[in-house]
């Protein structure tokens, strides 16, 4: 256990889902609210579990964020519908998926339900116990549906789902049928403090918005942003682009470049920062990482003053130097000598942490936190939980701007979660 892991705490919620996830075997879905906590709790449990576990994500930034390896990696599952087709283990992955007493799967609710049924194949098969769910694994699943969503297939794979499951979400995957899954949802929301906005939030993510609080909403959005330290939060990757370029382009001076250093086998282009980092001084930045030094943290957001060999940030009246940071793609493998499981690196991504803020998509903010911020939901919001996300990246209710009111249409609840998430009220809250 590293120091700085030994000396955080959790809270006394957190701590007793760590301890249910420590001694107990049950599968376990940790969702809650934007701010409460999941990432902290999958942080420590990683750090100080006792148990072979093992960190997977279902994209290769989700599991770089993580530490993690992606599903279809750590499983060697060809991508798409994976359905009946036979599933192929050589002998180091079923050696590995032996070892392994805890699964955890990160932002699962972008998992389609198809997934978890081959992750559950896979498990029984390597670890030859054809009757028990998992394997014997213990699933311990991580993220908030109200949120993030699977993204749908082309129409063959959306026909398959039709016919197939109830929705394509993983907790209507079939395993659960032979599985229970225990939902605790972590209550304490340690990103906003005001209660009336914490409220208006809870209504947003359930889609029960009233007449007052959409008015309250676009009240407090309707004054006029202010012309720094505000970023734009947009739907559209274009929008966001265009923002940024523009903005970088109105800064005097030449743009410098700094580039990315890839090492390994990355695969693929889903880097965590940009391949081409473009500065000026006077640029708006971004941290993606928080620091060792807890000088700033993922999400803060800052102006350069001066580029060198690194680049100095302003961040709320202090100049710090920025050091490239590196992020360490993962893979598990089975050590005979010790018979643990370990976790080698297999490739490196060196870059500055940052990225232009005068904008970012609104799926991209998610996991941050925002002082101030506009949203810009565009002519309408497009998919579940947007709206969600993007009001609850703000820390408080005085910081946020519209770029036009709220409607109704903008506030999408899927009713496949509404209906499964009806069986988090039917579970106890856990209390230390």
């Amino acid at each position: 256990m590293s120091a700085r892991a030994a000396a955080f705490r959790l809270s006394a919620e957190q701590q007793a889902l760590f301890d249910a996830i420590e001694t107990t075997r049950e599968h376990i879905f940790v969702t809650g609210r934007a701010g409460t906590g999941k990432s902290t709790l999958l942080n420590y449990l990683s750090a100080n579990t006792s148990k072979q576990l093992v960190v997977s994500a279902p994209t290769g930034v989700a599991a770089l964020n993580v530490g993690g390896q992606t599903i279809h990696s750590l499983f060697r599952l060809p991508i798409g519908v994976i359905a009946d087709r036979p599933i192929q283990q050589n002998a180091d992955v079923r050696k590995l998926l032996t070892t392994i007493e805890t699964l955890v799967i990160d932002e699962v609710s972008m998992v389609n339900a198809d997934l978890i049924d081959a992750v559950d194949r896979s498990l029984r098969q390597a670890r030859q116990r054809p009757h028990e769910a998992f394997g014997g694994v213990q699933l311990v699943l991580f993220g908030d549906p109200y949120q993030l969503a699977p993204v749908p297939g082309d129409a063959d794979e959306r026909a398959y789902f039709t016919d197939r499951y109830a929705s394509m979400w993983f907790f209507d995957a079939q395993v659960w049928n032979d599985a229970d899954l225990r939902i605790y949802e972590l209550s304490v929301i340690h990103r906003q403090h005001e209660e009336e906005f914490k409220g208006m939030l809870n209504a947003v993510r359930h889609g029960v918005v009233t007449a007052e609080i959409a008015g309250r909403l676009n009240e407090t959005g309707a004054r006029t942003p202010p012309t720094d330290g505000a970023i734009t939060l947009a739907t559209r990757n274009d929008a966001v682009n265009s923002i940024n370029a523009l903005a970088l382009a109105r800064l005097p001076g030449r743009a410098l470049t700094a580039k990315a250093e890839v090492t390994g086998e990355f695969g693929g282009r889903a880097y965590p920062a940009d391949e081409a980092l473009q500065l000026k001084v006077g640029a708006r930045v971004m941290f993606l990482r928080n620091d060792g030094d807890q000088r700033w943290v993922n999400g803060s957001v800052g102006t350069v003053t001066r580029i060198a060999s690194t680049v100095f940030v302003e961040v709320d009246g202090e100049v710090h130097e920025v050091q490239p940071a590196i992020w360490e793609k993962f893979k598990y493998s089975y050590s005979p000598a010790t018979k643990e499981l370990k976790r080698d690196i297999v490739a490196e991504f060196q870059q500055f942490p940052l990225r232009l803020a005068w904008a970012v998509t609104i799926h991209k903010s998610q996991g941050k936190t925002y002082d101030r911020a506009i949203v810009d939901l565009g002519q309408r919001s497009f998919a579940p939980g947007q709206t969600y996300v993007a009001l609850s990246r703000i820390s408080q209710l005085d910081g946020l701007y519209l770029s036009r009111p709220l409607r109704p249409s903008d506030i999408i609840v899927d009713q496949d979660v509404r209906r499964f998430m009806e069986r988090a009220q039917a579970i106890p809250a856990i209390r230390a």
